[in-house]
């Protein structure tokens, strides 16, 4: 659906205030006060809670275009933590301006909306493979999902992408040990499915890695499943 020439220039508007941040900055911290979003505009983070121990559960990685901190629009403290994994531009967004766009831009407000229903149905998946899937199992679930929302933005290569996150990263999101998650790895790699080199993951047997994970990408683009993954 194309966007029409004022909504052009609202989102102009939303990316014109920009502010890189380095790797590793905290952009929105767990119990903050502040009724504002961020819009990621360039590269990696990651949204986290830690837990009494110290540990960290990581609930998922936005991406370039995706809104982190929505719900500090109307809750009156954050409920999670936001933290920029790579060198990242960001772009602030008032609570007062978000209230705005939904008033008068009613198309935007509803991608806005689609956007966080789609990301309610990654965080019902992520339940999912911590609950039930095999480590195995979530580890390819968690691989093809990364895939396909980046295919989706046009961060892909024929047979993979870039992917920044290191073997504690992907523990502390998969629920696994850095050893447990070294040798999942290896396992996926000594089948034929996944490799990773270079900070690039290369996805051998698509197929057989949907089948491995049980994966339907429809949570991810309207109800359209098996579509648009690296590897196609």
């Amino acid at each position: 659906m194309p966007l029409m020439p004022d909504e052009l220039r609202c989102v102009a508007e939303l990316e014109s205030i920009r502010r890189s941040v380095a790797p590793q900055t905290e952009i929105v911290y767990e119990g903050q006060q502040d009724h504002r979003a961020w819009l990621l505009l360039e590269g990696w983070a990651n949204c986290y809670k830690i837990v009494p121990d110290g540990s960290r559960q990581i609930i998922g990685f936005p991406l370039p275009g995706d809104f982190m901190g929505l719900r500090s629009i109307l809750l009156r403290t954050s409920d999670h933590s936001f933290e920029s994994l790579t060198d990242a531009v960001i772009s602030e967004v008032s609570q007062q301006r978000m209230i705005q766009i939904f008033q008068d831009f009613p198309r935007l407000a509803t991608a806005i909306m689609w956007a966080t229903s789609r990301d309610e149905a990654m965080v019902v998946e992520h339940l999912v493979n911590i609950g039930r899937r095999s480590a195995i199992e979530r580890t390819a679930h968690f691989f093809l999902e990364l895939g396909q929302r980046l295919a989706l933005i046009g961060r892909v290569t024929n047979n993979g992408f870039a992917c920044p996150l290191n073997q504690y990263v992907l523990a502390d999101a998969l629920g696994l040990s850095a050893i447990h998650v070294n040798r999942i790895l290896r396992q996926l790699r000594e089948r034929g499915l996944i490799t990773l080199k270079a900070q690039q993951v290369i996805i051998l047997d698509l197929a057989g890695l949907e089948d491995l994970a049980g994966f339907d990408s429809g949570y991810l683009n309207h109800g359209q499943s098996g579509h648009g993954h690296p590897g196609t």
